[in-house]
């Protein structure tokens, strides 16, 4: 993991870290109006289609962190920094699965879900990540009745889905 500039729209209010940085929590009033819009489309991530060309990034693998908070995690999670052996990628596993990170308890998870990938990364998978991330929030928008209810159950299938095929390609 080496650092590089990553591009994005802007979401929040130009002074939204005057303070330092700290994480984005539920409803936070540093978002503006357009920027909530941009956040709930995922619409915010499509600049850094542009570090996927330029090789910085890929479609899919564990998400970038902020320089800041990159050494407070790697000291509370262990194994935090094993992350940073695949490219980072604007969706991964623990996008799907854990949604944003906004407390220690969720970054836990989020590195849990980028090992389990890191060990079962396929073309195949990326392909359930991909289709994960862009059709499952239309779905959930358009079509509610044809989404699985226990998100339990969706997770727990997409997990034994991964590792099943991880099985039978090793």
């Amino acid at each position: 993991g080496r650092p590089f500039v990553l591009y994005k729209f802007r979401t929040m209010y130009s002074d939204a870290e005057k303070d330092g940085a700290c994480f984005a929590v539920e409803r936070d009033p540093r978002i503006t109006p357009v920027g909530r819009f941009l956040r709930k489309t995922r619409l915010d991530e499509l600049p850094q289609l542009w570090n996927v060309l330029r090789g910085e990034m890929s479609l899919v693998g564990p998400r970038p962190e902020r320089p800041e908070f990159i050494s407070e995690l790697s000291r509370e999670i262990p194994g935090y920094l094993h992350r940073l052996r695949l490219k980072p990628g604007i969706t991964g596993l623990a996008q799907v699965l854990n949604g944003y990170d906004n407390n220690l308890d969720s970054f836990r998870k989020k590195v849990a879900l980028d090992l389990l990938y890191l060990q079962n990364c396929s073309f195949r998978n990326d392909l359930k990540i991909i289709l994960r991330t862009v059709v499952m929030p239309a779905m959930q928008r358009y079509a509610p009745s044809l989404v699985v209810k226990d998100e339990f159950d969706t997770r727990q299938l997409l997990l034994e889905q991964m590792t099943i095929h991880a099985r039978v390609t090793k």
